[in-house]
């Protein structure tokens, strides 16, 4: 349970990074705009919504593709989870209106701070 606690803090200090540092990286409220019927009003929700989405990916999920991917991994000398942190940070980017990155320059700025922030707070393996 402590684990699932630090990738939610892990993701959500990686998009708060990101939507502040990366140009292109954007998180914003959308008045009028509903998850599961729960309506966004601040920059903090929508910042602990796609954060907690992304911690949870990253816990449970994860593992799972690590598992699937490890030829992959081989491979690429350890560089496809980076990879996976790209499809991930893509795939909030389609599923969440409030969370925006444009172009692959800032996906691949944030797939990098989300994997920095992941390896500082001692998650990634």
């Amino acid at each position: 349970m402590e684990r699932l606690f630090w990738h939610i803090v892990a993701g959500v200090l990686s998009i708060f990074l990101a939507a502040r540092f990366v140009p292109g990286a954007s998180l914003e409220v959308i008045p009028g705009e509903t998850f599961f019927r729960i309506e966004i009003a601040q920059e903090i929700q929508a910042l602990l919504l796609v954060g907690g989405i992304l911690g949870i990916i990253n816990f449970f999920i994860r593992p799972i593709i690590n598992r699937i991917t490890l030829p992959l991994r081989i491979l690429t000398l350890g560089l496809f989870p980076f990879i996976l942190d790209l499809i991930t940070i893509w795939l909030l980017d389609v599923f969440f209106q409030e969370f925006t990155v444009l172009g692959l320059t800032p996906l691949f700025f944030t797939a990098a701070i989300v994997w920095i922030t992941n390896f500082f707070l001692g998650l990634r393996k």
